[in-house]
């Protein structure tokens, strides 16, 4: 351990931080409510016949709490950056790794219609 702190390592203003972290949960609650499939890569760009094997409420909300997760992530280092190691700033991405790739596989999996 370094004895640094996020706060150490980051760059640019903390407003910044703070406005990311309330445009993802902007964005988190409208996919939660079901809404804002036009936000999904890939699903947006889909021809109608492939859009027809997807659940569009059920692919919004796993996507929306796979973006609620990062942003609870995001909003815990915004908010303690000043404790928080610098260390915290790679569990972050591994974490985002892992949710984006959990996102892919339910969506791939529990969003297909039967």
């Amino acid at each position: 351990m370094s004895g640094r702190t996020l706060a150490d390592i980051s760059t640019g203003p903390d407003w910044l931080l703070y406005l990311v972290v309330a445009l993802f949960a902007v964005i988190s609650l409208t996919l939660l409510l079901g809404r804002g499939s036009w936000l999904i890569a890939g699903y947006n760009t889909a021809p109608e016949e492939e859009k027809q094997r997807y659940d569009p409420k059920r692919l919004c909300r796993v996507t929306g709490g796979g973006m609620a997760v990062l942003t609870v992530l995001l909003a815990v280092m915004a908010a303690f950056q000043d404790t928080l190691p610098a260390e915290f700033a790679g569990v972050f991405a591994g974490a985002a790794v892992l949710v984006s790739v959990g996102i892919v596989i339910l969506c791939n999996t529990v969003c297909r219609r039967r």
